[in-house]
């Protein structure tokens, strides 16, 4: 009986200590699980989707620079494209676009992912994450000494911040370098200038609140509802400063909007100049099924403007781009006053962002599964839920001015 008994102790001591080394091996693969996700963005080399050895180097404040192995030993890519994270974001929200463009670029660009406005950093204020960001901007340009040319990708909130760094950045030309360029008028809409010293190629926003979000339905998911707009710019500083500039509620000084400041150029920051600089402008704007960034203020049209969605066709390449505008050639064409449809300060905003020319192109994810998410899809945030919109980012790929 003794034996028995010492036989089932032995037995069930066994099985616990089996069953306790399967819980700590079970605890060990969560916790190799968390280590991937958090560390896995900041290797040194990585191996991507696609086979394509990437080289990827975080600073100090976890700034993400992206660059392609086969460059090692080669001259140093000339070109750098800053991707800025919309509000509550990270670098890791552009991370599968600046893949794409390694892939298709290897030699020729650095992908800086920012994150100097991360989390709840973006509650400071545009002026405030704008400073960051251009000092930031500073700060790769120093790592990479080969850099002759500029691009900005920017992200919902992220566009208004690009905008602002950018006039901190810009540098406009003495009046001998430009009497150098002889024929050409003194109206040219390319200003001549330098954004950090760099040659300002492509500016690129994709679902930004331009025009703010004050009324107007400028944010679909209050459905135009007035008392509910008005209730949400009476409580716009519970996003911080970032809510007052967003809601046209700042009057920092006694001066007016910094959204309204920065459709002009201002005596110490040049805004218009800045953003006239760039080769290209362009607005991806989600048509449809985006909650929190309406089409008219992320497309830069009035609502009247804006195409009849039943008569745009799909293109078959990119099934979710419905319509592409180019760019005008015109320049600085001043649009007809509409009272009837905007206030006094979103016409004004209007009237000035839309003296420069700037490509339009619209999206719609409709017939996905992911268009209760469009906001994040336009930009594949996340490629495991916002894979829809790889072919939005392959379209800005084709387009982009190297």
């Amino acid at each position: 009986m003794e034996l028995e008994k010492g036989s089932e102790e032995m037995i069930r001591s066994s099985a616990q200590a089996d069953g306790d080394d399967k819980m700590r091996k079970k605890k060990s693969k969560k916790m190799k699980r968390r280590k991937n996700l958090i560390l896995g963005c900041f290797r040194r080399r990585k191996r991507d989707d696609y086979g394509d050895s990437t080289i990827e180097e975080a600073d100090a404040n976890g700034n993400l620079d992206m660059e392609s192995a086969s460059n090692i030993g080669k001259a140093s890519p000339s070109h750098l494209v800053v991707t800025v994270n919309g509000i509550i974001g990270s670098a890791q929200n552009w991370r599968y676009a600046a893949k794409q463009f390694l892939k298709r670029y290897p030699h020729d660009v650095v992908v800086h992912c920012s994150e100097s406005n991360h989390s709840m950093l973006t509650f400071d204020g545009v002026d405030v994450m704008g400073s960051r960001l251009a000092d930031e901007v500073l700060s790769v340009i120093k790592r990479h000494p080969g850099l002759q040319k500029i691009s900005f990708i920017s992200h919902s909130l992220g566009g208004l911040v690009s905008r602002y760094a950018i006039a901190k950045l810009y540098t406009e030309d003495s009046p001998e370098e430009k009497c150098e360029v002889k024929g050409e008028s003194p109206y040219r809409e390319e200003a001549r200038g330098t954004i950090a010293g760099l040659e300002p190629v492509n500016f690129i926003t994709s679902a930004t609140p331009h025009l703010g979000c004050r009324g107007h339905r400028q944010i679909p998911m209050f459905c135009g509802i007035l008392a509910i707009e008005k209730a949400a710019t009476n409580v716009s500083w519970l996003l911080g400063r970032t809510g007052k500039h967003l809601f046209l509620t700042d009057k920092d000084d006694g001066k007016p909007p910094l959204l309204l400041q920065m459709v002009n150029d201002c005596e110490d920051l040049k805004f218009i100049s800045a953003l006239q600089s760039f080769k290209r402008r362009v607005a991806y704007a989600n048509a449809r099924f985006d909650h929190i960034v309406g089409w008219s203020t992320s497309s830069l049209r009035r609502r009247n403007e804006l195409p009849k969605k039943q008569k745009l066709p799909r293109n078959t390449r990119y099934p979710h781009v419905i319509n592409e505008e180019p760019a005008r050639t015109d320049h600085f064409c001043k649009a007809e006053h509409n009272d009837d449809l905007t206030d006094d300060i979103e016409e004004t905003m209007i009237r000035g962002l839309t003296k420069l020319s700037w490509e339009r192109v619209d999206v719609s994810f409709k017939g996905s599964r992911q268009r209760l998410m469009a906001h994040s899809t336009i930009q594949v945030k996340t490629p495991f839920i916002n894979s829809d919109g790889a072919d939005v980012i392959q379209h800005m790929l084709d387009n982009f001015l190297l």
